[in-house]
C-alpha cells in the first residue's frame, strides 16, 4: 500500500468519469503524467443527467474500455435503505446524501480494476473535501493493495481557468466554457442534491429562490395537503398507497411527492472530517419522508429499550457514513444490530404533506406493541394496576433519597 503511486508501476488506471471539465482534464493528465492506459467508469445513481454522452466524450478522447452502468436500484437497496433503517442523521440534521453514494462508486471502481487488470483507480475529488477520504477509504477497505491517484493533490492546476487553459492547449472538447458555469458546486443523486461554494461560502447569505432544483418553495406549494400511505416490511418501504414498488421506484416517487409539497430543504454549516467547517444547502425530498415515516412505524413496533439503544448508536453510525467508513468492521457490526431490530418493523404509516411539512397522522401494524387497553384513560378492566406505580417510584427514588439524607438537597 502506498500514498502517491510510483509512476513506473502504473500501467492502467480506472477513472471515475463524468465527462465534465475536471474528469476530462484528469483523463488526459493521467496519460501524460503516468504514461498509462485509462479505463473510464460512469455511474448513473439518479443524478438527473444523461450519462451516455460520457461514452461519446471518452471515445473522442481515445478511450477503448468504457463502463457506463445504471446503479440506481443497487444504490437505494444496498446503501440508502440500510442507512435509513438506522435513522442516520449527521450532526442532527444532514441526511448524508453525498456521503452514502461514495462507497458504491468506490466498490465499482475496485471491481472494474480487477476485471480489467488495472493497477490503480482515480477520482476527481479535491484535497479540501470529504469525498477524497470516502473514495479512498472505500477502495482500500475492499482492495488493500490498490493504488489511488488523486490529481488534485498532485498537479498545479488550481482553478477552473487553469483547467480550461489546459483543455484548450490539448484540444479537449469542453461544453459550457468560460462564463457559463453555475455559481455553485453541485452533487446530485437519487437521494439528494447539494450546493456549495460561490455565494454560499458566506453563511449569512440567503440562497436565491432559483437555486433549488428538486423542490417547490414551501410558500408556492399547493394550498391543499397530500396524504400518502407507506407500507413497511422489515424496516423498508415496499409500497406507496398500496402500490408495490422497488427501492429505486419508492425513492423516485417520494422525491416527486415531497418536491411538489416543498419538503426536504436544508441549509447547514457542518464539520468536515478534514477539519474545516463548511456551509452547504441540501435537497433531500424523498429521504425526508423516509426518515419521518420510519420513525413513525418504529414507534409502535419497537420495544422501548431497543429504540433507545438504536438512538444512542445512531450518531456513531452517521459519523461512520459521513467520514467514509461504510466498509469498516464497526459500521457492519452496528448494521447487523440495526437489521436485527427491523424484523418486526412492519405495517403502514399515513403521512400528511403540506407546504414543507410532514405530519404523521396514522400508523398501524400487526406487530404493534401499542395496547389501547393499557394506555386508555377510561376503565382498563384491570389491565394496569396503578397501585404498582408507588413501589416503582420508591425504588427509583431510593438513591436520590440516600444522597439527599447524607449531603442535603443541592439547589440549582
Amino acid at each position: 500500500m502506498s500514498g502517491t503511486p510510483n509512476k513506473e508501476n502504473v500501467d492502467k488506471v480506472v477513472l471515475a468519469y463524468s465527462g465534465g471539465l475536471d474528469t476530462s482534464v484528469i483523463l488526459t493528465w493521467l496519460r501524460e503524467t503516468y504514461e498509462c492506459e485509462v479505463v473510464t467508469f460512469t455511474a448513473d445513481i439518479g443524478q438527473g443527467e444523461e450519462v451516455e454522452p460520457a461514452r461519446a466524450k471518452a471515445e473522442s478522447l481515445g478511450v477503448s474500455e468504457i463502463y457506463i452502468e445504471d446503479l440506481q436500484e443497487e444504490f437505494v437497496r444496498d446503501f440508502v435503505f440500510p442507512m435509513f433503517r438506522a435513522n442516520a442523521l449527521y450532526e442532527g440534521e444532514y441526511l448524508l446524501g453525498t456521503s452514502i453514494a461514495r462507497p458504491l462508486i468506490a466498490k465499482r471502481l475496485v471491481e472494474i480494476a480487477r476485471e480489467t487488470g488495472a493497477d490503480a483507480v482515480s477520482h476527481g475529488a479535491t484535497g479540501k473535501g470529504n469525498d477524497q477520504v470516502r473514495f479512498e477509504l472505500g477502495a482500500y477497505a475492499l482492495a488493500p493493495d490498490i493504488k489511488v491517484i488523486a490529481p488534485w493533490r498532485e498537479w498545479d492546476l488550481t482553478s477552473r481557468e487553469t483547467l480550461l487553459d489546459y483543455a484548450d492547449e490539448r484540444g479537449i472538447p469542453i461544453e459550457g466554457k468560460r462564463g457559463q458555469k453555475s455559481p455553485y458546486s453541485m452533487d446530485a443523486n437519487l437521494l439528494h442534491i447539494s450546493f456549495e461554494g460561490g455565494e454560499l461560502e458566506d453563511p449569512w447569505f440567503e440562497p436565491s429562490k432559483d437555486m433549488w432544483r428538486m423542490s417547490t418553495a414551501p410558500e408556492d406549494a399547493p394550498d391543499f395537503p397530500t396524504y400518502i400511505e407507506l407500507t413497511y416490511s422489515r424496516g423498508d418501504v415496499v409500497a406507496i398507497d398500496e402500490q408495490a414498488m422497488t427501492p429505486g421506484q419508492v425513492l423516485t416517487k417520494l422525491n416527486q411527492l415531497a418536491g411538489e409539497n416543498g419538503i426536504g430543504r436544508l441549509d447547514l454549516v457542518e464539520n468536515r472530517f478534514v477539519g474545516m467547517k463548511s456551509r452547504g444547502c441540501y435537497e433531500t425530498p424523498g429521504g425526508t419522508i423516509l426518515q419521518r415515516g420510519h420513525r413513525a412505524i418504529e414507534s409502535i413496533t419497537l420495544d422501548r429499550e431497543s429504540m433507545h439503544l438504536k438512538d444512542e448508536l445512531m450518531p456513531k453510525y452517521a459519523s461512520l457514513v459521513y467520514n467514509g467508513f461504510w466498509f469498516s468492521p464497526e459500521r457492519t457490526m452496528i448494521q447487523t444490530l440495526v437489521d436485527k431490530s427491523q424484523e418486526r418493523v412492519n405495517g403502514v404509516v399515513r403521512l400528511k404533506l403540506y407546504k414543507g411539512n410532514i405530519t404523521v397522522v396514522g400508523r398501524k401494524s400487526d406487530d404493534s406493541l401499542y395496547d389501547e387497553n393499557i394506555v386508555t384513560f377510561e376503565d382498563d378492566g384491570g389491565a394496569y394496576d396503578q397501585a404498582d406505580a408507588e413501589g416503582f417510584i420508591r425504588l427509583n427514588a431510593l438513591r436520590l433519597r440516600t444522597v439527599a439524607a447524607k449531603h442535603g438537597i443541592e439547589s440549582t
